[in-house]
């Protein structure tokens, strides 16, 4: 028992420290890519033992659904994980967006 509440100590010591300005860029390029709209899969395939294959998937985020700015969400999402505003400059495929 006295195992389990070290080891759960410190999982929370790791969640509580603060997120780095790099950290939160990388996450927030991935959210704001997102917001520009539906993002399309498509694999096709074979192999020798089931033969050929094709599967497909699309992904849709809240943000692209909500009709967001992708700069608005990725400023934001910095902001919101740092408290301070982001370090990088805003993502390239988000200033040539016309």
């Amino acid at each position: 028992m006295m195992r389990i509440a070290i080891a759960l100590s410190f999982v929370l010591a790791a969640a509580c420290t603060p997120m780095t300005p790099e950290r939160a860029a990388d996450r927030c390029e991935e959210r704001a890519r997102a917001a520009q709209g539906p993002e399309v899969g498509v694999t096709v395939g074979a192999n020798s033992n089931s033969g050929p294959f094709a599967s497909a998937g699309i992904s849709v985020s809240l943000d692209a659904i909500r009709g967001l700015d992708p700069i608005a969400v990725y400023e934001s999402c910095v902001l919101n994980l740092t408290g301070e505003p982001p370090i990088r400059p805003k993502p390239a495929y988000a200033r040539y967006k016309g």
